[in-house]
């Protein structure tokens, strides 16, 4: 696993979208990958908060038949956390301060979310056909 390359992915998405504070990448069971985060936070803490809370949300989409969960947010009166599926094995959490734009977060963490997902999973990157 390329963790620098996870890295950069993290680091890429703070400077896309404003007001990203933090950012970490867990194992769906809990265990922290990489961490983009400030000393303020316990990264392991978080990726077993995160994991737990991404855990319960899979199975209120699943038992309410609301298909594949894809993410969750949490809004705090300092900010929010957002929860991001990455495949079926692992999650990632990205915190933000009260002025975070969270559509353009959402947006911006689609291709991102992708590219870790291929990071992860060892897989090189489709190429399009030659000629396109």
């Amino acid at each position: 696993m390329d963790h620098e390359a996870l890295t950069l992915e993290m680091r890429g998405l703070r400077e896309q979208v404003a007001g990203i504070t933090d950012t970490a990448l867990a194992a769906a069971d809990g265990l922290l990958i990489a961490a983009d985060t400030a000393d303020s936070i316990d990264p392991e803490g978080l990726a077993a908060l995160a994991a737990a809370g991404l855990g319960l949300a899979r199975r209120t989409a699943a038992a309410t038949s609301r298909g594949a969960l894809r993410r969750t947010v949490t809004y705090g009166s300092h900010g929010c956390a957002a929860f991001y599926a990455v495949g079926d094995a692992a999650l990632m959490v990205v915190l933000g301060d009260e002025g975070i734009d969270v559509d353009q977060l959402h947006r911006a963490t689609r291709q991102a979310l992708h590219r870790i997902d291929l990071i992860l999973t060892e897989k090189a990157p489709e190429k399009a056909p030659e000629g396109v």
